[in-house]
């Protein structure tokens, strides 16, 4: 079977569904790889690469009619759909919800559509989540549009003219584009704050170095797995405290990035004109969900505003195609992803099997049938956890009753285990030589000391387990020069190679744990 990729059509649009490296791996599941001529040119491939990574070059009109199966990043136009062939399987973004005409051609043309925005959000299909590489890059390049807009440095820095002080960035919302957009806005220096309405994320941003903005507001979390991963509505009243906490933070930002939409639904206004009249002039905001409306309230799509206390608006739609090549190298990637999935014996054949979650999932149309939406995976996206019951409140006497039934199973348990262990030493006696218990008895106590020696060992200048390994290793080193005098020679070898080894990982671990911090210190 052939597949093929043609050029995209939609206005500004650089990315390409197939790279010359995709191509070869398309190739050894089995497939023939056409591509339209100058379908890569925006994204860094020209049609010389394709031709010698073993792919056919043709015109739009011979792909459309010779490919079995067409990839495509955007949906098709009305046109394009209308070529599609009885059998013929389309690969692409297709927003099925909010392109109902669309689906309905593709019905009528007995075309078997796959959306790569359907793609179910459990573990095995992350691989082929073009939902989230996508959403990565328009993290990450929204901050460089920041930057590129803001007229100053992210980082602080003291200079012979004087004290520059870091930027503050908020990104509002942690989902994919979010956490992108703070693992670079940290890495630039800047002061990062970040909210989102799940607390279960403040790990998640706190460790990528950047500030957790907590809402002390009570309100049950609905369950990831019913919303595909992404964060539910709140309620009115989460919503006005959510509100008033920006109303708060907006004098004190220079930057602030909003990521918060979800598919097929219109993005909430997160970002009022109230609090933009509060920024600081040369202050920036980029709202990545300009295309749904925008999280701020006078973002324009595919536009870049300046409003008139001097604060910049950008509301580009288009972030992954402004960086072509990362964004083509990574979908074509999650299309190959789909068609291994689709091509089990890797025998250029494609098995549309509609009982496997992640096909019937992205499926849209299959065999002249509208098959959208898809029946719920039966692997959930997210793990539904039981909630736990709150903690009774005890009482002061309750409390002390507990902490007194502790004590007394705590201290049997050691009385327990004093006569069993004072019962086997007595055994032993019975029946062994005088000899054996006196260097019994000076092994027990040796065995009592160097634990009591170690455990008292400061680990201020290095970690609790190298601090303690370190001072075994003083023990045996200790013990072992004691011995090296011995007139045995097989003693003496012994306790030499015991001095050796044992400071060998003294001063290894030292010098192991150094370079260990040495890689949490700035320089």
């Amino acid at each position: 079977m052939k597949i093929g990729t043609p050029k995209e059509t939609a206005e500004g649009e650089a990315r390409v569904a197939m790279t010359p490296q995709s191509a070869k791996d398309l190739q050894k599941l089995g497939y023939d790889c056409l591509v339209e001529s100058g379908a890569g040119l925006a994204a860094g491939f020209d049609d010389a690469a394709y031709t010698e990574a073993g792919v056919e070059v043709v015109s739009g009109e011979a792909l459309w009619s010779d490919a079995d199966i067409v990839a495509k990043v955007r949906p098709p136009s009305d046109a394009e759909a209308g070529t599609l062939s009885e059998g013929q399987t389309l690969i692409s973004f297709f927003y099925p919800a909010a392109n109902e005409p669309l689906m309905n051609i593709a019905k009528d043309q007995k075309a078997n559509v796959i959306a790569m925005d359907m793609v179910p959000r459990i573990s095995r299909a992350q691989k082929m989540d073009a939902l989230s590489s996508m959403a990565n890059i328009a993290g990450y390049r929204s901050v460089i549009e920041a930057g590129n807009n803001f007229g100053r440095f992210f980082t602080g820095q003291v200079t012979a003219a004087g004290k520059v002080p870091p930027a503050k960035v908020l990104v509002v919302g942690a989902g994919v584009a979010g956490l992108a957009a703070i693992g670079t806005a940290t890495s630039l220096g800047a002061i990062t704050l970040a909210f989102d309405v799940r607390p279960e994320v403040a790990e998640q941003i706190e460790s990528m170095g950047a500030e957790f903005v907590f809402l002390e507001f009570d309100e049950e979390q609905t369950d990831g797995a019913a919303t595909g991963g992404y964060a539910a509505p709140s309620s009115p009243e989460f919503r006005d405290a959510q509100l008033a906490k920006f109303r708060e933070l907006a004098p004190e930002v220079d930057i602030v990035i909003t990521t918060a939409l979800i598919p097929n639904r219109d993005a909430p206004v997160l970002w009022t004109k109230d609090m933009v009249e509060a920024m600081k002039p040369g202050s920036v905001i980029v709202d990545l969900a300009a295309e749904r409306g925008g999280n701020c309230e006078l973002t324009v799509a595919d536009e870049k505003i300046a409003t008139e206390n001097g604060v910049t608006i950008v509301g580009y739609t288009d972030f992954p195609s402004r960086m072509a090549t990362q964004s083509s190298l990574l979908y074509s990637t999650n299309i190959r992803h789909m068609m291994t999935d689709l091509t089990p014996e890797k025998d250029g054949q494609v098995v549309h099997d509609m009982e496997d979650d992640v096909i019937r999932g992205a499926t849209v149309t299959y065999a002249g049938e509208i098959t959208y939406p898809p029946p719920p995976p039966k692997v959930q996206a997210i793990a539904a956890q039981p909630a736990k019951p709150a903690p009774k409140e005890l009482t002061p006497d309750e409390k002390r009753a507990q902490e007194v039934a502790a004590f007394r199973k705590q201290t049997t348990n050691q009385v327990g285990l004093l006569a069993i262990g004072g019962g086997l030493i007595l055994a032993v006696g019975l029946v062994a030589p005088a000899s054996f218990m006196q260097h019994f008895i000076v092994f027990v106590l040796s065995v009592f000391v160097g634990f009591q020696v170690i455990w008292n060992v400061s680990h201020s200048l290095h970690t609790p387990l190298m601090a303690v390994t370190n001072a075994i290793s003083s023990i045996i080193i200790l013990g072992a020069l004691m011995q090296v005098g011995s007139n045995s020679v097989i003693i003496m070898i012994l306790a030499a190679l015991g001095i050796l080894m044992a400071s060998v990982n003294i001063f290894g671990g030292f010098l192991v744990t150094r370079r260990m911090l040495a890689m949490f210190q700035k320089s």
